[in-house]
């Protein structure tokens, strides 16, 4: 059955949609597909799936709706087909096959893997571009610079590498963490004892969340819940606390949460900053709050 779909069609645009904006795999090639047929509509002949596949070298008729509707998964080899029918370059195929592996990842922990290394490439495409400055990535905090600096506040804790990475359980590696070592030592957040060569916090203010460029927030947050991830897979139950709320809100009650959840977190901060004044603590636990839309 060969299907001859032409405008008016749902999400047809007039221009090309932007890879890097999305996050759905499918609904991109949907509107790639309205698109295409927004660019015939004054043509001798409309677009369809059929042209779509024939530019692909796929010899299924309707395979792309079959893949938009979900009822087909992409395999490596038809991903760069589907690249070629839609003239990506080398790095936006790449970029396609990581949205792709995203997309079609069933295990959760598996799932945010991949979202990990779409971001991560993004970001990396950001820099390229100039949209976002190489410093401002090399000079913010990762996840591993707010452990290292909350470790200096933990009883007994060498920070030669190997002890690190021991007290870490191997999540980071260590090329990464000699990285975050050197940034936080670099801006004064971590200092070392001359004498004695024990490593305390410094003058200079502790990474704040609220200062990373908006670009950073999306790698950092797959990295912060890939590591909640894996404390719930492998971690004790008895080291977390884990607790699920899905309400309905108005736009005015969204807001108003959003705040005190924002002023929560500064509390739970301060109360530590000042307890740790008196005494080292025990153990660096790490608190993620989220808060997002489930429905439009």
């Amino acid at each position: 059955m060969e299907f001859q779909t032409t405008l008016p069609i749902p999400g047809a645009q007039a221009t090309k949609p932007e890879l890097s904006v999305y996050t759905d795999f499918r609904q991109y090639l949907k509107d790639f597909f309205g698109f295409k047929v927004h660019l015939h509509k004054d043509s001798f002949g409309s677009y369809t799936y059929k042209n779509f596949s024939a530019a692909a070298d796929i010899k299924s008729p309707n395979y792309l709706k079959l893949i938009i509707d979900g009822e087909r998964n992409l395999s490596p080899a038809t991903v760069r087909k589907f690249a070629k029918a839609m003239a990506l370059d080398k790095r936006e195929t790449e970029e396609f096959a990581l949205l792709v592996e995203y997309g079609q990842a069933m295990d959760p922990l598996e799932k945010n893997r991949h979202l990990r290394r779409l971001s991560e490439y993004r970001m990396k495409k950001k820099v390229r571009t100039g949209e976002v400055r190489a410093d401002a990535v090399l000079n913010s905090p990762n996840w591993a610079a707010w452990v290292l600096s909350a470790m200096a506040d933990q009883k007994n804790m060498s920070f030669a590498l190997d002890s690190l990475r021991e007290h870490l359980q191997g999540i980071i590696k260590e090329d990464d963490l000699r990285k975050a070592l050197e940034i936080l030592f670099k801006n004064g957040s971590l200092v070392r004892d001359e004498q004695t060569g024990e490593v305390k916090k410094g003058v200079a203010a502790a990474p704040n969340q609220e200062e990373i460029p908006t670009e950073l927030i999306r790698k950092l947050q797959a990295e912060l819940i890939y590591l909640g991830m894996e404390s719930l897979l492998y971690g004790k139950p008895q080291d977390r606390e884990f607790g699920s709320l899905t309400v309905c809100l108005t736009e005015a009650e969204f807001e108003k949460l959003k705040f005190e959840l924002r002023h929560l977190r500064k509390r739970i901060y301060k109360d530590a900053l000042m307890a740790r004044e008196k005494e080292k603590g025990d153990r660096v636990f790490q608190m993620n709050i989220q808060l997002f839309p489930l429905t439009k």
